[in-house]
């Protein structure tokens, strides 16, 4: 299937936040011919055949719950983080200001102190509206937006700050009448992630969470999915330290090394970190990385902690120190050490933007529902199997090679 010239609507939740200005930033820099698509998994010639959106067929907007605005963000990034030049910056302010003027005021519902307390947090609606009502506005947005730009297809991504930690959702979650009926009485325990998936599935979007929120994988969210025959996947971007886990851990296991200890520790000290810095937002993203890690080794004697700390000073660039202890022939005792130092929006900016590539792939081509073939980019892949990430990578040149019909290089 070749490339089509339509325009896909990509709806953004946490639009002028760290990946979001950069995912903006980057497709106008690739736009004018100032920068390459290093990082972008999709742009690698395996995936031709699949005729993916062009880049430049991607148009933006989104949800915010910050006033602001996305040239002061990309500034602000370029200033305290170095990641952009004054000259890219300003390249791109044309499109940074369009984009602005398609962003709406989103939700925060359910998302608890740390992300209530962040700067610049809008005066919402949802004190005087039902979860209901909430869904309405967000999908008449979404809906609105995809009219005005003459879009094609819509793609609503989350790339909001990581909601606290829940240890089981609530038990309207288990079906859509159950769900819709709370819904409509006003009941407590809805959140702002489960909405927008909600709300996105009423606009007929395809979803995306790249958060370790709770969304479509809910049982009641699926269903309203099939039901409205969309693709949805997710979740929790697999971009650094978690990345490296599941590249590395299957080495361990595949030359029959015990694993002893799996001590992992970031720093790092963007706004996403400050909204980590509550431990209950804290355990909701820690767990799906010590999750993956112990889903390969399958060792339950194996000790396994993950950390992460707030450090003002590295803003967006994260620093992860993972130290493994391991035992070898005769029980001999061996160290494997290793520091991961990147720049955590521009890690996951590209990964996002490869997802929305695929997803609105699938959803040009009526395929509908779980997305198994995007594990590789996830930490707690919707939908379940391995977390090995050469076995998740061949899952999807798998199927890059049966939807083209042909042989993938």
């Amino acid at each position: 299937m070749n490339s089509v010239s339509t325009r896909t609507g990509v709806w953004l939740v946490g639009a002028r936040g760290g990946i979001a200005t950069c995912v903006a930033v980057g497709l106008a820099a690739i736009k004018r011919g100032l920068a390459g698509t290093e990082g972008l998994v999709t742009a690698r010639p395996m995936f031709e055949p699949l005729g993916l959106i062009p880049l430049d067929g991607l148009v933006l907007g989104g949800h915010e719950i910050r006033t602001g605005s996305l040239r002061a963000a990309a500034d602000e990034y370029r200033t305290r983080a170095g990641l952009f030049s004054s000259e890219l910056v300003a390249a791109a302010a044309g499109e940074l200001d369009e984009i602005d003027a398609r962003i709406r005021p989103g939700t925060a519902l359910g998302c608890g102190p740390a992300i209530n307390s962040l700067d610049g947090v809008a005066g919402l609606l949802e004190t005087k509206l039902r979860p209901a009502q909430i869904v309405d506005r967000l999908a008449a947005d979404m809906r609105e937006f995809a009219a005005s730009v003459r879009a094609d297809r819509l793609v609503v991504l989350n790339v909001a700050s990581t909601e606290p930690y829940r240890a089981a959702p609530p038990d309207f979650a288990r079906d859509l009448p159950s769900f819709e009926k709370a819904l409509a009485s006003g009941a407590d325990g809805f959140t702002a992630g489960m909405l927008y998936a909600c709300a996105a599935f009423r606009a007929g979007a395809a979803y995306v969470n790249f958060t370790p929120t709770p969304a479509s994988e809910l049982p009641a969210l699926s269903e309203l999915a099939e039901k409205k025959g969309l693709p949805h996947c997710g979740k929790d971007g697999k971009t650094g330290e978690t990345l490296m886990k599941t590249a590395l851990a299957p080495m361990f296991v595949e030359r029959n090394f015990r694993v002893l200890a799996w001590e992992g520790y970031n720093i790092f000290g963007n706004r996403d970190a400050v909204v980590l810095d509550n431990p209950d937002n804290n355990l909701a993203k820690t767990s799906g990385k010590d999750a993956a890690l112990r889903g390969i080794l399958g060792d339950e004697r194996t000790h396994t902690r993950v950390r992460i700390d707030y450090t003002p000073s590295l803003d967006d660039w994260k620093t992860a120190w993972d130290f493994v202890h391991f035992q070898g022939w005769l029980g001999t005792k061996m160290i494997l050490q290793f520091i991961w130092q990147g720049c955590d929006s521009m890690l996951a900016a590209p990964l996002a933007v490869d997802l929305v590539r695929l997803t609105d792939n699938s959803l040009r081509r009526g395929e509908k529902g779980i997305l198994r073939h995007t594990a590789a980019f996830f930490k707690q892949p919707v939908g379940g199997g391995t977390h090995d990430f050469f076995a998740q990578s061949r899952a999807l040149a798998e199927y890059v090679t049966e939807r083209a019909g042909g042989t993938v290089a």
